[in-house]
């Protein structure tokens, strides 16, 4: 928010920012999802739904899995929330009990920790590289599972670091933790923002996974403010009436316009390929500028780069005196690692590449004239 706040007061000045900072698609909400949304009002449907949400919209989600992935997902587990943030508060108010202990990757979405400690769990923060994709893995799992794990949080795509949890460590993480009694919630937000890999649901793994989704990143529909949570039949009484407490329902319009969200992938997934150019340009430039970026990102729109030889180079202390100094000199955005954890958190930075490729374009001049250097020869 640091980062956001500064550059509304630059703008706010006159400077243009670009802006490689940002967590969500530069691309608009597809036309199909805003002609749905006036016919909604045109219908005045604007009063609550029932508590899980529309059925209609549940049952295209469900379809969604069986398309996506030949998963069969019954729509009753399927309930509508608002937002991704609205589903993980569910999660973790159906599982945790007081003092109730749940793994998280270190560096990870920093929200997570938060959520957590709001529902009186104790985030363990687990300490990931590049050795293990930027992912918990077994190993990494078995310390903290020996005192004690409610639950073990899985994002793949991962932000910041745009990796993807290999397809055994999904299963051994999972058949871990269940072996244990414990939970695997699975944020799988960036799904369908893959260049390499499929991501993989951890409901191709186990039906007693809880996985959370949502209509920001892949569908473009940040500020509609709707995601989803599939959970276990068992659980089911217990979420709706979580539901029903906090929530009441999700955006009653955000809704009924996500029903054309489905007719939009072909147009969605050729914006993705132009992230992939954006992908492959960023990572060759920021390599030959001296970042390190020990593996390659297969998902979302994120680039988490080691800087120690930058800022030896630029004699900066860490990313966060780096950031600043390149926002307010060279006008560009980008996050430092300490948003996102405390491992090695001082010598790193995430790059979102979630816009335009003139704009990455431009970031990338900036950068080399910040660095003191000429833009790097680009290699095909």
């Amino acid at each position: 928010m640091e980062v956001i706040n500064a550059v509304k007061r630059l703008e706010a000045q006159g400077r243009h920012i670009i802006r490689l900072e940002v967590g969500e698609p530069d691309f608009p909400t597809p036309v199909p999802v805003l002609t749905a949304a006036h016919h909604s009002l045109d219908l005045d449907q604007t009063r609550y739904t029932a508590a899980m949400g529309i059925m209609e919209l549940r049952q295209a989600v469900s379809a969604w899995y069986q398309r996506q992935y030949g998963v069969g997902v019954d729509p009753a587990r399927i309930v509508i929330t608002p937002g991704t943030s609205g589903a993980f508060l569910l999660a973790f108010g159906i599982l945790l009990d007081p003092g109730d202990r749940v793994a998280i990757s270190d560096p990870g979405y920093p929200c997570y920790p938060n959520m957590i400690r709001i529902l009186g769990g104790e985030p363990v923060s687990i300490a990931v590289g590049p050795e293990h994709h930027y992912q918990l893995s077994p190993e990494l799992l078995e310390p903290a599972l020996k005192r004690g794990l409610k639950a073990a949080l899985v994002t793949s795509p991962s932000n910041p670091t745009g990796t993807l949890i290999p397809d055994a460590a999904m299963a051994a993480v999972i058949a871990m933790m269940e072996h244990a009694g414990g939970r695997v919630i699975s944020d799988e937000i960036y799904h369908g923002i893959t260049y390499e890999h499929r991501a993989r649901t951890a409901l191709e793994f186990s039906q007693e996974a809880i996985v959370i989704n949502g209509f920001s990143k892949f569908f473009a529909m940040t500020g509609w403010r709707l995601g989803w949570i599939i959970v276990p039949p068992s659980a089911l009484r217990h979420v709706e009436s979580l539901q029903q407490n906090l929530f009441i329902s999700a955006p009653t319009l955000s809704q009924y316009a996500a029903l054309a969200a489905f007719q939009c992938e072909a147009t969605l997934r050729k914006q993705i390929e132009e992230f992939d150019h954006n992908r492959l340009f960023l990572v060759a430039q920021l390599r030959q500028f001296g970042f390190v970026i020990p593996v390659m990102p297969t998902g979302a729109f994120y680039v988490y780069a080691d800087a120690t030889q930058v800022l030896q180079k630029t004699c900066h202390a860490d990313t966060r005196s780096f950031c600043a100094d390149l926002l307010e000199q060279a006008g560009v955005a980008v996050t430092p690692g300490l948003d996102f954890g405390r491992h090695k958190a001082q010598c790193h930075l995430r790059f979102s590449f979630a816009t335009t490729l003139e704009n990455v374009q431009e970031g990338v001049a900036r950068l080399a004239g910040f660095l003191g250097g000429s833009l790097p020869r680009q290699t095909r």
